[in-house]
C-alpha cells in the first residue's frame, strides 16, 4: 500500500482504498482515504 500525508492528522498515513489515476498533465497520482480519520488523501507519484 502507498502512503500519503493526511492534512487532518498532520502525519504520514497509509492510503486506504487507493486508486491510481492520471492527472490532466499526464502525471500519475494515488487517490484514497486516510486509514485513521477517513479524510481524503492525495499523493502525486510522478511521470513513470
Amino acid at each position: 500500500m502507498a502512503e500519503g500525508r493526511c492534512m487532518k492528522c498532520k502525519k504520514q498515513v497509509e492510503i486506504k482504498d487507493g486508486k491510481e489515476i492520471v492527472m490532466k498533465n499526464g502525471m500519475k497520482a494515488m487517490k484514497g482515504v486516510c486509514g485513521t480519520c477517513g479524510t481524503k488523501v492525495f499523493r502525486i507519484l510522478g511521470k513513470a
